[in-house]
């Protein structure tokens, strides 16, 4: 340890890390943000142990049993108290210290104490501890040999407080690992609150600043609310200690915001705005930090492959930014300034977090993108805004669209409302709304079961050895049965060694089945279950009959020698897909640019389906390119080859890693050629030459989500069939249009030409049944007692704007009772919008023009009519169902609800 006490952000956390490495325990790299695909229980990671959630479940064997990290976290939550308290941020630094099955609570209490006092120099006498002091309910009494061990390092008695279980006993949920807390308390002093101790106010004098998780139970609840613990099999250490909050302390700030991480941001907010930070002005100081925390945030998820859109960790992303850019401009900040912030964050972080110096220009390409086009959003807002306050009225659900959708502050919506002394009423419905949303964002953060558990409990369950995976080098193994497992009416199989890959990275488990050494077939292999390394294999009699059990005369037993033969050509196809998906990658890349990341992928003995992050279509010029080159690659007949390296080595030769993926030190990385086109980590297998792919087809690109693009192609005999295909379709319209195949479009388009010369054309075949029997129906108190009110609100694609009117007019006419129909046709670039109002309804005071220019602003357009019947267009056919929910919400406000 160095004899000078730490003060920067890095000096502790290099303090920290260095402590407990000198201390046996292995340093981890942080994790990304964005969780690995082991763990759907959350949407970002919140904590430090959340990556190492399979050691501490038993589905992985960790790299030691002593580990330490410094872990970017995200919590969503905290969004909204962002600015508003001295201690909230949405993107901080978790240091942490993790024993799993090795030291216990002696120790880790005394590492915790010499590292406060003598590592961070704090004053003994100053830091209170807290224990857990028991529970009834759960059977527990005081935490005793915690407060022993606190003793045994020199904690006096009177600064070890007994707290109840709310405080100071963890648990993940109704189920799973659990035990008692202790915390360390740094005391600061009288200034900060009065003379009690922690626990007792709500003051800032007594401050946590870590956290001892001491895992040693397992609770069960039963259906009449009760719980039951027992120990668990090893006890476990998981502890945490926010960096930020340490600096704060260390370096004698008020605030976060005042750290040495902090200044530089609120800085630039100072430079940019021309105010001044802490001069009295309060919405000044909040705006400041916002957008300090903000654009730290926004910088970090991109740099994990997080890109803005309305869904799930796009839609948290995007909300930042959008926040940032709202403050921004509250504070004078004129132009576009998110870059400069993306700047400052990466010279303060970079250091720590090298990915976002190689990710700058990337994560700039997005900000950019997005601030852009925040900027046209938000036009469209105030003119929302605008129409509202003439119409003398602010509801708390206007002024929570105006939040949600368009980024506007609630103080801002109340400000401009008072300026016209329209009265403000809607605060109570405004918070309802606000909670119901983050409820949503912590249900969201908690999905899903716990990192892979019942996975690793049913290969562990089968049996306790792992499997040995030969599927690299072999598709037939002569093997013995390790273990069986009948449960909830399915067999698993346990081999000593496996030949079939179980799903992962994208790629399907392989099929094929399991003989007996006498050569009779006993087990058809209908799915695997992936436990880290390890697999148990899902099988049914080889004739596929029955309940999926294995009949009484499979003898399968322990010890049993079997013959395990994966199916040649699934696995084959699903190989030639697999590389081609690395030559996809590796294409789009060379082609869009560096922004291009894998979002997802299937790849299956049929198609690969492969998911990338970029903001635009392509063109048809950009598909023929990328085919023509995976193609090239095809021809070129380059050795494909999987090289086992480390994860240090594999980076510095530039191979691609899928963003929230766990890898251990020693990783396998597959190259095509000589790796200078493509060269990824993966696990998968794949094909020994890219010869052996054939032909690779590209057959849809589409949107998988906002910014997020999907390619689905074909290789082998089955691009082959589909060439062949189109080729018999070529033929047919050759022959009914009487023309030779080169001829064709020709023929086609004067066809058509002779059409619009002649008869009136058909209308379109939209099912207008249907969208009425989606109606929404606002009724009773929502349109202030009056009689209900149908109302369509619907996407018509592929629609030309002048046939919508007729549309919505039948439409209407099948709601059976006077109604409002609101549709929109987006196209390529643009999107069409009609309004159809029944006159009863006109009278109650929805009017189509007033409709459609609140849906037309949000999609950046205008446009009006008749009060019965109006329409508009747009350029940003991307919001087109956030216009849709803004005339749905105009509909409700016009009608009284």
């Amino acid at each position: 340890m160095s004899t000078s006490l730490p003060v920067t952000s890095d000096e502790i956390r290099e303090t920290f890390l260095r402590f407990f490495e000198e201390h046996g325990s292995r340093r981890l790299a942080s994790a990304s943000l964005v969780p690995a695909q082991h763990d759907p229980s959350v949407m970002l990671t919140t904590a430090g142990m959340h990556p190492l959630k399979p050691y501490f479940l038993g589905a992985d064997t960790p790299p030691s049993k002593r580990l330490t990290s410094c872990q970017k976290c995200f919590r969503t939550p905290d969004i909204d108290n962002v600015g508003v308290t001295a201690r909230h941020l949405t993107c901080f630094e978790m240091l942490g210290n993790f024993s799993i099955g090795d030291y216990f609570k002696r120790e880790a209490i005394a590492f915790a104490w010499e590292l406060t006092v003598k590592g961070f120099g704090f004053d003994p006498e100053k830091v209170f501890v807290t224990v857990f002091g028991g529970d009834e309910a759960l059977g527990l009494g005081v935490d005793q040999e915690s407060i022993d061990f606190w003793l045994e390092v020199g904690v006096p008695r009177e600064r070890i407080i007994e707290l109840g279980r709310e405080d100071n006993f963890w648990q993940a949920g109704p189920n799973g690992p659990c035990g008692p807390c202790t915390e360390l308390y740094l005391d600061r002093g009288p200034e900060y609150g009065p003379a009690t101790k922690p626990g007792e106010d709500e003051s800032d004098r007594f401050m946590e600043f870590w956290n001892l998780v001491l895992m040693q139970y397992e609770q069960t609840t039963h259906d009449d609310g009760t719980s039951t613990l027992k120990p668990l099999p090893t006890n476990n250490i998981d502890t945490g200690m926010g960096l930020n909050r340490m600096a704060m302390l260390l370096q004698g700030k008020e605030t976060i915001f005042e750290t040495d991480q902090f200044v530089p941001l609120i800085a630039l907010g100072e430079e940019l705005s021309g105010k001044t930070y802490e001069s009295g002005d309060e919405a000044v100081d909040r705006a400041m930090r916002i957008l300090a925390d903000h654009t730290r945030g926004m910088t970090f998820l991109i740099s994990d492959g997080v890109v803005p859109s309305n869904e799930d960790r796009g839609y948290v992303l995007r909300r930042l930014m959008r926040r940032a850019v709202v403050q921004g401009r509250r504070i004078g900040i004129e132009g576009e300034f998110l870059g400069r912030y993306l700047d400052a964050v990466v010279d303060v972080m970079g250091a720590a977090y090298p990915e976002l110096v190689e990710r700058r220009e990337e994560i700039r390409t997005w900000v950019t993108a997005e601030e852009q086009g925040f900027g046209r959003t938000l036009t469209a807002g105030l003119k929302l805004l605008e129409g509202l306050l003439e119409a003398g009225t602010v509801s708390g659900a206007d002024a929570f669209l105006l939040h949600d959708t368009h980024g506007f502050p609630v103080e801002l919506t109340v400000e401009l409302a008072e300026e016209r002394e329209i009265a403000w009423t809607g605060q109570d419905e405004f918070d309802r709304l606000m909670a119901d949303q983050r409820d949503r964002s912590k249900a969201g953060s908690r999905r899903g079961d716990h990192g892979g558990a019942s996975a690793g409990s049913i290969a562990s369950l089968v049996a306790p050895t792992p499997t040995e995976f030969t599927g690299y080098a072999a598709l037939e193994q002569h093997t013995t049965v390790a273990g069986i497992l009948e449960r909830d009416g399915k067999t698993y199989l346990k081999l000593a060694e496996s030949p079939f890959y179980p799903e992962g990275g994208g790629q399907v488990s392989d099929g094929g089945t399991i003989v007996l050494e006498d050569g009779s077939e006993a087990a058809t292999v209908v799915g695997l279950v992936r436990a880290g390394d390890d697999q148990a294999i899902l099988v049914q009699p080889a004739d596929g009959v029955g309940d999926g059990r294995l009949s009484a005369d499979v003898a399968f037993r322990s010890g049993q020698a079997v013959v395990a033969r994966v199916d040649r050509k699934a696995r084959h196809a699903t190989e030639c897909n697999h590389t081609a998906t690395h030559l996809l990658h590796a294409a789009l890349r060379e082609r869009l640019g560096d922004h291009v990341h894998q979002a997802g992928s299937a790849v299956r003995p049929d198609k690969l389906r492969f998911d990338f992050s970029h903001p635009g279509k392509l063109t048809p010029e950009d598909v023929r390119w990328v085919e023509d080159r995976v193609n090239e690659r095809v021809l070129a007949a380059d050795p494909v080859r999987a090289i086992t390296t480390t994860l240090d080595e594999a980076r510095a030769m530039g191979a691609q890693a899928l963003f929230g993926e766990k890898y251990g030190d020693v990783v396998r990385m597959v190259e095509v050629g000589d790796g200078e086109f493509s060269r990824e980590l993966c696990g998968g297998t794949h094909v020994r030459n890219t010869a052996e792919i054939g032909v690779f087809k590209i057959t849809t690109e589409t949107s998988s989500s906002a910014n997020v693009r999907r390619v689905e192609a074909i290789t082998g005999p089955v691009a082959v069939d589909f060439l062949r295909e189109r080729d018999a379709v070529l033929d047919e319209i050759s022959e009914a249009a009487k023309v030779p195949a080169g001829q064709v479009v020709e023929r086609i388009a004067k066809l058509r030409d002779d059409a619009k010369g002649g008869a009136a054309k058909a209308a379109p075949v939209v099912d207008e049944s249907a969208l009425a029997a989606e109606a929404i129906e606002v009724g009773g108190d929502a349109v202030g007692g009056g009689a209900p009110v149908p109302v369509v609100v619907a996407r018509v694609e592929n629609v030309p704007p002048k046939e919508l009117p007729a549309i919505a007019d039948r439409v209407k006419g099948k709601l059976g009772a006077p109604g409002v129909v609101v549709l929109a046709s987006p196209s390529e670039d643009k999107v069409a919008l009609i309004v159809a109002v029944g006159p009863e309804v006109v009278e109650r005071g929805v009017k189509a023009g007033d409709i459609v220019k609140a849906a037309a602003a949000v999609v950046g357009g205008g446009g009006g009519g008749k009060p019965t019947m109006a329409q508009a267009g747009g350029k940003d056919p991307a919001k087109t169902d956030d216009a849709l929910r803004a005339a749905h919400d105009a509909i409700v406000a016009a009608l009284g609800g």
